[in-house]
């Protein structure tokens, strides 16, 4: 019988889970408040604002897949696990040097940084189980994601609202220092993790399969409007327009998280084989079009709270069928090259996103963005319409050559 790389204890698993969750907590706990705090606090221009929320996917465009390529090399994970806890912290602490919008842009600039070491949690992680189970670890870290996310960005508000702006950064400043203490209790296999290295030269061969090009391509277009939306500007239009509070914004944030995690539970496993992948790709980028599309309409906080939680739930339709779908038809030896491409190019939309928002913004107000929002989502439709018939298209002519 197959067994682990590493015996299967519960103290392996509740050690990684704690740094995971600790990770994902230290640069969430401020994501509800940033932009009001940018655009209100601060009072930065809104393309200053883009450019600020932004730079976290910017940061992983850059290092995201040499960190990935590094760590294969040294075929060591845990310290690119610690470093992605100190720098998880140190990102949150920056926001509090000053009120300069330059340590805004260094505080979220690092925190892309920290996010670029997600890599090494994946792979190690997945080291924990057989091959068989790759599966079941990656739905278990993916939960963790979720958690940690939610964990964070619920206790925004409350920290706001009771101690001041600067507790939610102090805050997420002691869940890295925390996280980093822990690292010491992560086990990591002796001898390294079992995977083919990550490699430049198989990149050229990697990117020549259409259907990594194609999710990654609607992955940008994804993300981009998950960080125009809840991750970027939404939080914005509660407070300017709506007189939400630091607690009604992590309310926001709750009814988002909460349908995205079942929508990320449920999507591969019942909707998507009923439906179809690309089918469900398409609903999703349907919903999350119109729903972007209706906020500058919502007069109200329980209407933009609807808009959000429908726009929650279509987001986690696409994004898992994404990931799947990145590593389909690629050669067992080459799926890490291919997911590490995926991870680094759907970071074009994190920092596309809302860098363009940013400007459109400060030429046509707040409800441009969402304009651009929207219509990205439309557009998305299209060409997933397009690519569903490419594929359809190879598979007639796969299956008529192989009859001939």
């Amino acid at each position: 019988m197959e067994q682990p790389l590493i015996a299967a204890e519960k103290r392996h698993h509740l050690a990684f889970a704690a740094v995971t969750l600790l990770y994902w907590t230290s640069f969430y706990t401020y994501v509800p408040i940033l932009s009001p705090y940018l655009l209100d606090g601060l009072k930065v221009s809104a393309a200053m604002a883009g450019i600020i929320l932004g730079s976290y996917g910017f940061m992983q465009i850059v290092f995201r897949l040499p960190l990935g390529i590094y760590s294969d090399r040294l075929q060591r994970r845990r310290p690119f696990i610690a470093f992605g806890m100190l720098t998880g912290g140190l990102s949150s602490l920056l926001f509090t040097m000053g009120d300069h919008p330059g340590w805004a842009l260094a505080g979220r600039a690092v925190s892309g940084l920290s996010a670029s070491a997600w890599v090494a949690f994946t792979v190690l992680y997945a080291a924990y189980y057989p091959s068989r189970e790759v599966t079941r670890a990656m739905s278990t870290i993916s939960f963790l994601i979720v958690a940690g996310q939610l964990t964070g960005m619920a206790l925004s508000g409350w920290l706001a609202d009771d101690f001041g702006t600067e507790a939610t950064f102090y805050a997420g400043a002691a869940a890295g220092v925390i996280g980093l203490a822990l690292t010491v209790f992560i086990k990591e296999p002796a001898g390294g993790v079992a995977r083919t290295p990550m490699r430049i030269a198989d990149i050229g061969a990697v990117v020549r399969n259409a259907t990594l090009l194609r999710v990654s391509l609607l992955s940008i277009l994804a993300h981009s409007i998950l960080f125009i939306t809840m991750f970027g500007f939404t939080p914005s239009y509660a407070t300017s327009m709506l007189g939400a509070s630091n607690l009604e914004l992590s309310l926001l944030s709750v009814t988002f998280m909460v349908p995205h995690a079942l929508a990320q539970l449920f999507s591969g496993r019942v909707i998507a084989p009923r439906l179809g992948s690309w089918a469900t790709i398409m609903l999703g980028f349907a919903l999350s079009g119109l729903c972007t599309l209706a906020i500058p309409f919502t007069s109200s906080l329980s209407a933009l709270y609807v808009t959000q939680a429908v726009n929650g739930l279509a987001q986690g339709l696409h994004l898992p069928l994404f990931l799947s779908l990145s590593i389909s038809g690629v050669a067992p030896e080459k799926q890490a090259t291919a997911m590490g491409f995926y991870q680094a190019i759907y970071a074009f939309g994190m920092f596309g996103g809302p860098f363009a928002a940013g400007w459109i913004n400060e030429w046509g107000g707040l409800n441009a963005g969402f304009w651009l929002g929207g219509f990205a989502g439309v557009a998305s439709v299209a060409v997933t319409l397009l690519f569903a018939a490419a594929v359809r298209k190879h598979q007639v002519l796969t299956l008529q050559n192989f009859s001939k």
